[in-house]
């Protein structure tokens, strides 16, 4: 599987995935798909290639039977396409591929191409071999989860939702890298939790005029205002029990107390894994987009805004009113996408599996779970019940920022962390 998974990656690399959103320009996942069922055909499966929304949106499924009937079965979702680049910031081609430094260079190295290639070795493999899990096991290839996952989780879970008859847990991309805290001690974060998303749009609308004149009835004036208002507000710190308990593993990890400060001390006491923290204990609106006016001679009679605002599991009916309440009676406010707050039960013996099968590759790992203050596919998951996590496992070398080569310049992973990833992943599904 180690050679399989070194080509898979980089064969998937070189394959230009880009999600450019609904525009034209969004076409490779046609080929990603196709590659993938081609790669499972080979090995003596048959996958189901999907046409989604339209021509250019494909998913790919396959369910492997397992040797219990009774059991539950398991989803296994990898997302095909990747955030574009500016191929001038980097130093290596983003779709080549290219290996150095004993690293696999090129954009989705991370996100989330090796994992997506971890699948494809180790269900090649147990095709080559006739191996067969205990539970059923769903496989699935996506598009546009860099987009929104409107035409891939989202649209299978609302018009193919037999493809995921008697699945009740999956586990997809975010969780099992390991970060160095000492040289007898590696953390490997498994995500059990992910914020929610509400993207909203706010509009003023006013009287139009001449800008020479005076103009108390301003749409620009009134936008501005509602959203520095909005922008700057300090949310208050929750703490979610997933958030609490990869504090408490934090603290136990570094000998320090980090699980009652302020996100501002958690960047002077954990560096950059307070990345991982400070998003996660507070609900968060930025505002991204503002839109008004054609000339600069003319006060416009709309002005827009878009925030994106991520929610902690169980606090969205505080940010809607409070971002209600920020933006002021005279402005619009509607939401634009949405994605439900997820939050799967920590102490399960899925859990249980998942460390068991990073120890068994690695004496030193301690499996913790944490809270992603992003989106993943699971949203789509969890809304029909299932339990879902995070767990593309991966070794990364100590001082590597992990969190900087998502949907950054030179992202690249490491041949042997994919390689022990591809092992733990297959030891563990064989002990599900």
């Amino acid at each position: 599987m180690n050679s399989d998974v070194v080509m898979l990656t980089q064969e998937l690399i070189r394959i230009d995935t880009s999600n450019y959103g609904d525009s034209t320009d969004t076409v490779g996942e046609v080929a990603a798909a196709d590659y993938c069922a081609e790669r499972l055909r080979e090995a003596g499966w048959d996958p189901e290639v999907i046409i989604t929304s339209s021509d250019s949106r494909r998913a790919v499924v396959l369910r492997i039977p397992g040797t219990d009937p009774a059991a539950n079965a398991l989803l296994i979702h990898g997302h095909l396409d990747v955030v574009p680049v500016v191929q001038s910031e980097w130093t290596k081609p983003a779709f080549g591929g290219v290996i150095e430094d004993g690293f696999i260079w090129g954009r989705g190295a991370v996100d989330m191409k090796d994992m997506d290639a971890m699948i494809l070795a180790v269900v090649r493999d147990w095709g080559r071999t006739g191996y067969r899990p205990r539970r059923d096991v769903v496989i699935a290839f996506l598009p546009d989860e860099e987009a929104g996952s409107v035409h891939g989780s989202h649209w299978l879970a609302e018009h193919r939702p037999e493809i995921f008859e008697g699945v009740t847990q999956a586990i997809g991309e975010v969780g099992g890298f390991s970060l160095t805290i000492h040289d007898d001690l590696r953390l490997y974060p498994i995500q059990t939790a992910e914020k929610g998303m509400k993207w909203m749009r706010l509009r003023a609308s006013a009287r139009a005029g001449h800008g020479s004149m005076i103009h108390h009835d301003n749409a620009v004036t009134e936008l501005a205002a509602a959203v520095t208002r909005i922008g700057k507000y300090q949310w208050p710190i929750r703490k979610t029990p997933t958030v609490q308990r990869f504090l408490d593993e934090l603290s136990m990890a570094y000998g320090v107390d980090v699980s009652n400060v302020e996100p501002e001390e958690l960047h002077q006491r954990l560096g950059t894994l307070a990345h991982l923290v400070g998003a996660t204990m507070q609900n968060t609106s930025n505002p991204t987009v503002l839109t008004a006016g054609y000339k600069t001679n003319v006060i416009p009679s709309v002005a827009e805004a878009q925030i994106d605002c991520r929610f902690l599991p169980g606090y969205e009916d505080e940010l809607e009113a409070t971002i209600r309440a920020l933006a002021g009676e005279s402005i619009e406010v509607e939401v634009m996408n949405y994605g439900q707050a997820v939050e799967a039960p920590l102490d399960t013996e899925l859990f249980g599996l998942m460390a068991k099968a990073l120890r068994a590759e690695d004496d030193k790992a301690h499996a913790v779970p944490y809270m992603i203050s992003g989106g993943t596919d699971a949203k789509a998951f969890a809304g029909l019940d299932i339990e879902c996590y995070g767990f593309s496992p991966l070794q990364m070398p100590a001082g590597l920022d992990y969190w900087r080569l998502f949907h950054g310049v030179d992202e690249r992973v490491p041949i042997a962390g994919l390689e022990f990833g591809v092992r733990v992943l297959d030891r563990f599904l064989r002990d599900c």
